[in-house]
Protein backbone atom coordinates (compact mmCIF):
# COMPACT_ATOMS: atom_id res chain seq x y z
CA UNK A 1 0.00 0.00 0.00
CA UNK A 2 1.31 3.20 -1.09
CA UNK A 3 -1.50 5.69 -1.00
CA UNK A 4 -5.20 6.23 0.52
CA UNK A 5 -6.54 4.34 -2.49
CA UNK A 6 -5.15 1.17 -1.50
CA UNK A 7 -6.51 0.39 1.76
CA UNK A 8 -9.10 -1.35 2.20
CA UNK A 9 -12.99 -0.56 1.94
CA UNK A 10 -13.64 -1.98 5.81
CA UNK A 11 -13.47 0.34 8.43
CA UNK A 12 -12.54 -1.26 11.51
CA UNK A 13 -13.20 2.33 13.73
CA UNK A 14 -16.77 3.13 12.37
CA UNK A 15 -19.23 5.35 12.14
CA UNK A 16 -21.49 6.14 15.20
CA UNK A 17 -18.55 7.30 17.08
CA UNK A 18 -18.88 11.02 19.17
CA UNK A 19 -15.49 12.40 18.54
CA UNK A 20 -15.92 15.71 17.27
CA UNK A 21 -15.96 16.87 13.60
CA UNK A 22 -12.09 17.53 12.47
CA UNK A 23 -10.63 15.07 15.50
CA UNK A 24 -7.18 14.18 14.69
CA UNK A 25 -7.30 10.95 16.84
CA UNK A 26 -10.55 9.72 15.31
CA UNK A 27 -8.80 10.14 11.93
CA UNK A 28 -5.66 8.79 12.84
CA UNK A 29 -6.76 5.60 14.28
CA UNK A 30 -9.35 4.71 11.79
CA UNK A 31 -6.27 4.93 9.05
CA UNK A 32 -4.39 3.33 11.11
CA UNK A 33 -6.74 0.36 11.78
CA UNK A 34 -7.25 0.08 8.34
CA UNK A 35 -3.59 -0.70 7.71
CA UNK A 36 -2.90 -3.14 11.03
CA UNK A 37 -6.03 -4.79 9.78
CA UNK A 38 -8.95 -7.47 11.59
CA UNK A 39 -5.67 -9.31 13.34
CA UNK A 40 -5.01 -6.99 15.60
CA UNK A 41 -6.12 -5.82 19.79
CA UNK A 42 -6.20 -2.48 20.93
CA UNK A 43 -5.84 -1.40 24.20
CA UNK A 44 -7.02 2.41 25.05
CA UNK A 45 -5.92 4.18 28.42
CA UNK A 46 -8.50 6.91 29.74
CA UNK A 47 -8.70 9.72 27.16
CA UNK A 48 -11.30 10.67 23.85
CA UNK A 49 -10.11 7.48 22.53
CA UNK A 50 -11.89 5.29 25.36
CA UNK A 51 -14.97 7.66 25.40
CA UNK A 52 -15.68 8.56 22.16
CA UNK A 53 -14.84 4.80 20.70
CA UNK A 54 -17.03 3.14 23.60
CA UNK A 55 -19.92 4.72 24.65
CA UNK A 56 -21.70 2.22 26.35
CA UNK A 57 -23.69 0.11 25.22
CA UNK A 58 -21.94 0.77 22.07
CA UNK A 59 -18.74 0.16 20.32
CA UNK A 60 -17.35 1.86 17.26
CA UNK A 61 -14.03 -0.68 17.27
CA UNK A 62 -14.85 -3.55 14.79
CA UNK A 63 -11.49 -5.19 16.83
CA UNK A 64 -11.36 -6.61 20.33
CA UNK A 65 -10.86 -3.18 22.27
CA UNK A 66 -9.78 -2.87 25.72
CA UNK A 67 -9.64 -0.49 28.76
CA UNK A 68 -8.57 -0.05 32.40
CA UNK A 69 -6.72 3.17 33.74
CA UNK A 70 -4.76 6.10 32.47
CA UNK A 71 -1.40 5.32 33.08
CA UNK A 72 -0.40 2.30 32.03
CA UNK A 73 -1.00 1.85 28.38
CA UNK A 74 2.77 -0.28 28.49
CA UNK A 75 2.07 -2.42 31.39
CA UNK A 76 -1.59 -3.52 29.64
CA UNK A 77 -0.43 -3.79 25.90
CA UNK A 78 2.87 -6.22 27.51
CA UNK A 79 0.32 -8.41 29.44
CA UNK A 80 -2.03 -8.80 26.28
CA UNK A 81 0.84 -9.41 24.00
CA UNK A 82 1.83 -12.63 26.94
CA UNK A 83 -1.63 -13.79 27.24
CA UNK A 84 -2.03 -14.22 23.25
CA UNK A 85 1.47 -15.89 23.10
CA UNK A 86 0.09 -17.89 25.86
CA UNK A 87 -2.77 -19.47 23.28
CA UNK A 88 -0.36 -20.08 20.59
CA UNK A 89 -1.83 -16.40 18.67
CA UNK A 90 0.18 -14.01 16.78
CA UNK A 91 -1.69 -10.90 16.86
CA UNK A 92 -0.75 -6.87 16.18
CA UNK A 93 -1.47 -5.85 20.09
CA UNK A 94 -1.62 -1.80 19.50
CA UNK A 95 -2.29 0.51 22.39
CA UNK A 96 -3.36 4.01 21.22
CA UNK A 97 -2.29 6.40 24.33
CA UNK A 98 -2.92 10.27 24.57
CA UNK A 99 0.15 12.51 25.63
CA UNK A 100 -0.79 12.83 29.22
CA UNK A 101 -1.24 9.24 29.15
CA UNK A 102 2.44 8.85 27.52
CA UNK A 103 4.37 11.76 27.73
CA UNK A 104 3.47 12.50 31.75
CA UNK A 105 1.38 10.21 34.05
CA UNK A 106 2.17 6.52 31.72
CA UNK A 107 5.93 7.49 30.53
CA UNK A 108 7.22 5.08 33.56
CA UNK A 109 4.99 1.74 31.92
CA UNK A 110 5.90 2.98 28.54
CA UNK A 111 9.71 2.85 29.05
CA UNK A 112 9.27 -0.39 30.80
CA UNK A 113 7.72 -2.02 28.26
CA UNK A 114 10.07 -0.29 25.47
CA UNK A 115 13.24 -1.48 27.71
CA UNK A 116 11.83 -5.15 28.06
CA UNK A 117 11.51 -4.55 24.22
CA UNK A 118 7.97 -5.94 24.29
CA UNK A 119 6.54 -7.04 21.00
CA UNK A 120 4.13 -4.62 20.93
CA UNK A 121 2.75 -1.21 18.87
CA UNK A 122 2.52 1.54 21.22
CA UNK A 123 1.08 4.46 19.42
CA UNK A 124 0.86 8.20 21.18
CA UNK A 125 -1.93 10.51 19.67
CA UNK A 126 -0.70 13.93 20.63
CA UNK A 127 -3.13 16.48 20.84
CA UNK A 128 -0.31 18.46 23.47
CA UNK A 129 -2.82 18.44 26.36
CA UNK A 130 -5.33 16.08 28.85
CA UNK A 131 -7.94 17.32 26.31
CA UNK A 132 -10.72 14.58 28.02
CA UNK A 133 -10.34 16.03 31.22
CA UNK A 134 -10.91 19.92 30.41
CA UNK A 135 -7.86 21.07 28.26
CA UNK A 136 -5.07 20.98 31.12
CA UNK A 137 -1.31 21.27 29.78
CA UNK A 138 1.11 18.39 29.64
CA UNK A 139 4.57 18.00 28.92
CA UNK A 140 3.53 18.16 25.25
CA UNK A 141 2.36 21.56 25.56
CA UNK A 142 3.86 23.55 23.32
CA UNK A 143 5.38 27.12 24.61
CA UNK A 144 2.76 29.81 24.98
CA UNK A 145 -0.12 27.81 24.30
CA UNK A 146 -3.49 28.60 26.52
CA UNK A 147 -5.09 25.91 28.46
CA UNK A 148 -7.21 26.01 31.74
CA UNK A 149 -3.78 25.54 33.95
CA UNK A 150 -2.04 27.66 31.59
CA UNK A 151 -4.29 30.65 31.74
CA UNK A 152 -3.73 33.88 29.56
CA UNK A 153 -4.02 36.87 32.38
CA UNK A 154 -1.71 39.16 34.69
CA UNK A 155 0.34 36.91 35.67
CA UNK A 156 1.06 34.66 32.79
CA UNK A 157 0.13 34.30 28.71
CA UNK A 158 0.33 30.65 28.52
CA UNK A 159 2.35 27.71 28.93
CA UNK A 160 5.92 28.95 29.30
CA UNK A 161 8.21 25.86 29.28
CA UNK A 162 8.76 24.63 25.56
CA UNK A 163 7.68 21.00 24.47
CA UNK A 164 9.29 17.81 25.76
CA UNK A 165 11.00 15.87 23.14
CA UNK A 166 9.63 12.27 24.00
CA UNK A 167 10.91 10.77 20.85
CA UNK A 168 14.37 11.46 21.57
CA UNK A 169 13.65 10.09 25.36
CA UNK A 170 12.12 6.75 23.50
CA UNK A 171 15.16 6.24 20.65
CA UNK A 172 17.54 6.45 24.00
CA UNK A 173 16.06 3.18 24.74
CA UNK A 174 17.72 1.33 21.55
CA UNK A 175 14.38 0.29 19.90
CA UNK A 176 13.30 -1.45 17.21
CA UNK A 177 11.69 1.22 15.55
CA UNK A 178 10.32 4.45 16.12
CA UNK A 179 8.30 7.26 13.62
CA UNK A 180 6.45 10.42 13.87
CA UNK A 181 3.80 10.83 11.76
CA UNK A 182 0.92 13.25 10.44
CA UNK A 183 -2.37 11.53 8.20
CA UNK A 184 -1.61 14.93 6.25
CA UNK A 185 1.09 12.85 4.68
CA UNK A 186 -0.62 9.88 3.47
CA UNK A 187 1.97 7.96 1.71
CA UNK A 188 4.72 8.49 4.54
CA UNK A 189 1.94 7.89 7.09
CA UNK A 190 0.84 4.58 5.89
CA UNK A 191 4.52 3.28 4.71
CA UNK A 192 5.24 3.53 8.78
CA UNK A 193 2.14 1.85 10.33
CA UNK A 194 2.98 -1.16 7.39
CA UNK A 195 6.70 -0.96 8.48
CA UNK A 196 5.35 -1.15 12.15
CA UNK A 197 3.49 -3.66 11.23
CA UNK A 198 6.30 -5.93 10.00
CA UNK A 199 8.97 -5.74 12.42
CA UNK A 200 8.98 -7.57 15.71
CA UNK A 201 10.16 -5.61 19.05
CA UNK A 202 9.01 -2.46 20.66
CA UNK A 203 7.73 -0.32 17.96
CA UNK A 204 6.84 3.63 19.22
CA UNK A 205 4.59 5.51 16.63
CA UNK A 206 3.94 9.24 17.41
CA UNK A 207 1.38 10.91 15.49
CA UNK A 208 0.14 15.01 15.91
CA UNK A 209 -3.86 14.72 16.32
CA UNK A 210 -5.44 18.50 16.23
CA UNK A 211 -7.82 19.21 19.20
CA UNK A 212 -10.75 21.05 17.66
CA UNK A 213 -12.24 22.69 20.92
CA UNK A 214 -8.36 22.70 22.86
CA UNK A 215 -6.63 24.11 19.65
CA UNK A 216 -9.36 26.34 19.45
CA UNK A 217 -9.49 25.42 15.37
CA UNK A 218 -12.12 25.44 12.36
CA UNK A 219 -12.64 21.86 12.18
CA UNK A 220 -12.41 21.77 8.53
CA UNK A 221 -8.55 23.06 8.71
CA UNK A 222 -7.51 20.29 10.71
CA UNK A 223 -5.67 18.46 7.62
CA UNK A 224 -4.15 22.26 6.66
CA UNK A 225 -2.93 22.60 9.88
CA UNK A 226 -1.28 19.32 9.91
CA UNK A 227 0.72 20.40 6.62
CA UNK A 228 1.89 23.81 8.35
CA UNK A 229 2.81 21.98 11.48
CA UNK A 230 5.73 20.05 9.24
CA UNK A 231 6.33 22.95 6.63
CA UNK A 232 7.02 25.43 9.57
CA UNK A 233 9.35 22.71 11.35
CA UNK A 234 6.67 22.19 14.41
CA UNK A 235 6.14 18.58 13.35
CA UNK A 236 9.39 16.80 11.90
CA UNK A 237 9.23 13.67 10.11
CA UNK A 238 11.52 11.09 10.67
CA UNK A 239 12.03 7.17 12.06
CA UNK A 240 14.63 5.39 13.79
CA UNK A 241 15.22 1.35 12.72
CA UNK A 242 17.04 -0.50 14.78
CA UNK A 243 19.12 2.93 15.84
CA UNK A 244 19.51 4.46 12.36
CA UNK A 245 17.73 7.97 12.22
CA UNK A 246 16.01 8.92 8.80
CA UNK A 247 14.16 12.15 7.88
CA UNK A 248 11.40 10.59 5.88
CA UNK A 249 9.94 13.87 4.35
CA UNK A 250 11.58 17.29 4.20
CA UNK A 251 9.63 20.13 3.22
CA UNK A 252 10.77 22.41 -0.10
CA UNK A 253 10.18 25.62 1.98
CA UNK A 254 10.45 26.76 5.42
CA UNK A 255 7.53 28.62 6.64
CA UNK A 256 6.66 31.33 9.29
CA UNK A 257 6.02 29.89 12.65
CA UNK A 258 3.44 32.27 13.00
CA UNK A 259 0.95 31.32 10.01
CA UNK A 260 1.20 28.25 12.17
CA UNK A 261 0.25 29.86 15.48
CA UNK A 262 -2.27 32.38 14.22
CA UNK A 263 -4.85 29.48 12.78
CA UNK A 264 -4.76 28.31 16.12
CA UNK A 265 -7.11 30.14 18.98
CA UNK A 266 -4.94 28.69 21.96
CA UNK A 267 -1.80 31.00 20.35
CA UNK A 268 -3.78 34.06 19.43
CA UNK A 269 -2.99 36.03 22.78
CA UNK A 270 0.80 35.43 22.14
CA UNK A 271 3.07 38.13 22.08
CA UNK A 272 5.75 39.27 18.92
CA UNK A 273 8.12 38.49 21.68
CA UNK A 274 6.76 35.27 22.21
CA UNK A 275 6.30 34.87 18.69
CA UNK A 276 9.67 35.18 18.22
CA UNK A 277 11.24 33.32 20.95
CA UNK A 278 9.38 30.28 19.62
CA UNK A 279 10.28 30.85 16.23
CA UNK A 280 13.82 30.39 17.49
CA UNK A 281 13.27 27.24 19.01
CA UNK A 282 11.73 25.92 15.88
CA UNK A 283 14.95 27.37 13.79
CA UNK A 284 16.98 25.35 16.65
CA UNK A 285 14.70 22.41 16.18
CA UNK A 286 14.66 22.46 12.30
CA UNK A 287 18.59 22.53 12.70
CA UNK A 288 18.99 19.41 14.84
CA UNK A 289 16.70 17.43 12.24
CA UNK A 290 17.55 18.41 9.04
CA UNK A 291 20.99 19.58 9.60
CA UNK A 292 20.72 22.53 8.12
CA UNK A 293 19.42 26.47 9.38
CA UNK A 294 16.50 26.95 8.05
CA UNK A 295 15.06 29.65 5.01
CA UNK A 296 17.60 32.95 6.21
CA UNK A 297 14.12 35.27 6.11
CA UNK A 298 12.84 33.07 8.71
CA UNK A 299 15.57 32.38 10.80
CA UNK A 300 17.57 35.89 11.48
CA UNK A 301 17.85 34.96 15.27
CA UNK A 302 18.55 31.90 17.41
CA UNK A 303 17.07 30.43 20.29
CA UNK A 304 18.60 32.47 23.36
CA UNK A 305 20.33 30.03 25.88
CA UNK A 306 18.53 30.73 28.94
CA UNK A 307 14.49 29.77 26.81
CA UNK A 308 13.87 27.40 29.46
CA UNK A 309 14.54 29.46 32.78
CA UNK A 310 11.60 30.98 34.90
CA UNK A 311 10.55 34.28 34.40
CA UNK A 312 9.62 36.75 37.01
CA UNK A 313 5.67 36.67 35.69
CA UNK A 314 5.80 32.60 35.69
CA UNK A 315 7.93 32.90 39.23
CA UNK A 316 4.95 34.77 40.59
CA UNK A 317 2.41 32.36 40.11
CA UNK A 318 4.21 29.88 42.10
CA UNK A 319 5.58 31.92 44.56
CA UNK A 320 9.44 32.61 45.58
Amino acid sequence: MTAMRDLPDENLFVMGHTACPGCGVAISIRNALRILGKNTVVYVPASCGVVFSATYPHAAMKVPFLHTAFENTGACISGLKAAYEKKGKNVNVVGFAGDGGTYDIGLQSVSGAAERNEDVIYICLDNEAYMNTGIQRSGSTPFGAWTTTTPVGKLTRGKREFKKDLPEIMAAHDIPYLATLSVAHPADFIRKVEKAKTISGFRFLHMLTPCVPGWKIDQAKSIEILKLAVDTGMWTLYEFEYGERKVTYRPGKMRFVKDYLMMQGRFRHMSDEDIKRMQGWVCRKWGQHYGEKGSPEVCPVELPAEHHAITEDHRGMHGP
